[in-house]
């Protein structure tokens, strides 16, 4: 896993597989935990570059949407309450156990051992679009359905990072998922354009991190792709 801090409020850790990204932000005295990485030992490091880059260790845990690789937040630390947008939470409700299965198979196909099964907790339903207060700061959340049925878009405004979930990513094409579809994954770009435009940096789910005129970039490639 490598970290790299976009923002004096903002860090980007990014596991080994998949080129899957976490962001850890704060505001003040508060930190939350943006997505995770898949790795155990990636997962047990956690708290501790947390704590060397000089943040308070996470309080909260979020996640861009309902796949698994993006709710291992509470592997590295547990009792946290994950919160997610009110569409992913009722696609976890609607499917209980699917992340725990999925990682199992993940792990198994790779013979990757666990010191703990994963368990989701408290799952707070979050209303989208709205804001999500942290520290005496907002995050704004904004709907990202299309990839799949579910999940949101996080804006940083005070450090100008855009944390967007499985969009706009530069190692992997367009992907349609559980209850996604072309029109609304269409609809989630649109919505995309303005924020990645008054963005400093966009941060997908995998892959690296871009500036504006990079993201826009790979948003028109991505609805050359769709349309075809």
């Amino acid at each position: 896993m490598r970290a790299i801090a976009l923002h004096a409020d903002v860090l980007v850790a990014t596991s080994a597989i998949w080129q899957t990204n976490c962001a850890v932000v704060r505001a003040g005295e508060e930190s939350f935990l943006l997505d995770s990485p898949i790795l155990p030992e990636e997962l047990d490091a956690l708290p501790a570059l947390v704590e060397q880059a000089g943040f308070a260790p996470a309080s909260g845990l979020l996640a861009t949407h309902g796949d698994w690789d993006h709710l291992l937040g509470r592997l590295a630390f547990a009792g946290l309450a994950l919160g997610c947008a009110e569409s992913t939470a009722a696609r976890m409700a609607a499917s209980p156990g699917a992340a725990q299965r999925e990682l199992r198979a993940f792990d198994a196909g790779l013979y990757v051992e666990r010191p703990r099964p994963l368990m989701l907790g408290q799952v707070q339903a979050l209303p989208v679009p709205g804001r999500c207060g942290i520290g005496e700061l907002e995050l704004e959340l904004h709907p990202a359905e299309g990839h799949t049925g579910d999940g949101m878009t996080i804006w940083i405004p005070w450090a100008g990072v855009l944390v967007v979930g499985d969009y706009l990513s530069t190692v992997e094409p367009p992907e349609l998922g559980e209850g996604s579809s072309v029109e609304a994954y269409l609809v989630t770009l649109e919505r995309l354009r303005p924020l990645v435009a008054s963005a400093e940096r966009i941060v997908p789910g995998h892959g690296p991190s871009m500036d504006p005129e990079r993201a826009l970039s790979v948003l028109e490639e991505n609805f050359a792709a769709l349309g075809a």
